[in-house]
């Protein structure tokens, strides 16, 4: 019976080699979940998300970081950042010593804009039908933003787009309603008013037309445009007036003058170029090459630097331009070419007060007569560039955050249902878009922190 005495024993070395096994399945078990989460975050920097299919760009390859890094960043940024945060938007409702007046009359456009939407309301079908044409959503409840992503944005015009409703947050604590809103970052406007005329979808972006209804929102470069050296627009504008200053308009070069990129599929920039004769046309007609102007280091890209004739041409790219505002900053007559596109500032732009209409059917002949009308009218043709200039120096960032203010609070107004973060978002504060920014997008975003307001937002003027 002495094999009942002496069972065999468990190997000592077996319990801590199942352990470890355990262990090590464990970690691959994390780590794939780790993998599996990263690999389907989209982040504000594009992160596996694909350009927006109706305009395509370069995908981005994020190829100077490692696999590693970009799992870290992206786990630390979107996941981490904001949960150690206290932000800036929620909290008590600011109190003010007084009113904020009235909002100037082009803030007006703020209703016509919503009014497809003004019986109807805003319901969860129509941001739903919205997003197969949005980008990314933003969904603001109690002071806190959340984004979804859908696809990627070209460059930086996401991040810089979400910097600005942050800063709204932090400039009015407490007063920015819950809202849904879904986005699209790019040039060309598509909720055509025949196509959704049966049900009009709400999409904000940078621009509109009179045959689409979609809702115009301050555009990026407002904050700043990292990629061509365009510094915040509080900076940027009194540099340009500065300028505009060291020359007197009677001794600028009378000749009309514009400088940018044709090779945008823009019929009309292309028919521009053959407008390019002093003498026969009254305009200097350049190309600009945005790859050379880098590698300069844009030193002969400044826009302060481009405002010394008396007339400045504005002509629409591909589709919309932000052009616009930095050609009136200059005080030269602007020359708008027929424009089709409306931003939410140029509907309080008047012709022959503010610009001078430029007929596209007659191109070159119609730059010509009216530099010439403006150089044997010296004084009214003045007084058309100063007005342009004083507009845009009317066009504070106080001023900006004001619309924002009052175009999201009224079209929050609309919505009939309680707006709430979708499973797929994750929050966006401060900290993490200054996570995932690199140094010159992060140096041009604390440039453009806004302070808090002293004074509360304009009212819209009574219907």
């Amino acid at each position: 019976m002495s094999w009942l005495m002496h069972s065999p024993r468990t190997p000592t070395y077996l319990i801590p080699c199942v352990l470890a096994l355990s262990l090590f399945s464990l970690t691959g078990l994390l780590l794939y979940k780790v993998d599996d989460v990263v690999s389907r975050t989209g982040t504000v920097v594009g992160h596996n998300l694909e350009p927006t299919p109706w305009h395509v760009f370069p995908h981005k390859p994020f190829d100077e970081e490692t696999r590693q890094q970009r799992a870290y960043k992206i786990l630390q940024c979107s996941y981490l950042t904001c949960r150690y945060t206290t932000g800036d938007g929620g909290g008590e409702r600011r109190k003010f010593p007084g009113g904020g007046g009235q909002c100037p009359e082009f803030f007006g456009a703020i209703r016509r804009d919503l009014e497809p939407w003004m019986v109807s309301r805003i319901t969860k079908d129509h941001v739903a039908a919205a997003q197969r044409l949005a980008a990314f959503r933003v969904v603001i409840v109690g002071g806190k933003m959340f984004v979804d992503w859908y696809y990627a944005c070209v460059q930086s015009r996401a991040m810089f787009t979400l910097w600005g409703l942050l800063q709204l947050l932090r400039r009015y604590p407490g007063m920015v309603p819950d809202v849904d809103m879904m986005f699209d970052c790019m040039d060309k406007p598509t909720v055509n008013r025949i196509e959704y005329q049966g049900m009009p979808v709400p999409l904000f972006r940078y621009c509109t037309t009179k045959e689409h209804f979609d809702i115009p929102f301050p555009d990026w470069s407002f904050w700043g445009w990292s990629e061509i050296n365009i510094r915040p627009w509080d900076e940027e504008f009194p540099d340009i007036k500065r300028a505009s200053q060291a020359v007197s308009w009677r001794d600028r070069i009378p000749r009309a003058y514009w400088k940018g990129n044709p090779d945008v599929s823009s019929p009309i920039r292309m028919e521009l170029l053959n407008c390019n004769h002093s003498r026969k046309w009254g305009a200097q007609i350049m190309r600009q090459d945005w790859d050379e102007a880098a590698r300069d280091g844009f030193h002969h890209s400044r826009l302060a630097d481009q405002c010394n004739h008396r007339y400045k041409i504005y002509a629409e790219g591909y589709a919309w331009s932000v052009s616009l505002k930095y050609i009136l900053s200059c005080g030269s007559v602007a020359l708008l070419i027929a424009p089709q596109y409306e931003d939410f500032f140029s509907r309080g732009l008047v012709a022959d007060q503010n610009y001078c209409l430029i007929d596209p059917l007659k191109l070159c002949p119609s730059i010509k007569y009216t530099v010439e009308w403006g150089n044997q009218h010296l004084e009214e043709a003045e007084a058309i560039g100063r007005r342009g200039q004083e507009f845009m120096e009317s066009l504070t960032m106080d001023r900006i955050y004001e619309y924002m203010f009052n175009l999201i609070s009224e079209y929050s107004k609309l919505q009939d249902f309680k707006p709430t973060p979708p499973p797929t978002s994750l929050e966006v504060c401060v900290e993490s878009l200054l996570c995932f920014a690199d140094e010159k997008q992060r140096t041009f975003l604390t440039r453009s922190t806004a302070s808090r307001a002293v004074t509360p937002p304009c009212t819209l003027r009574p219907i």
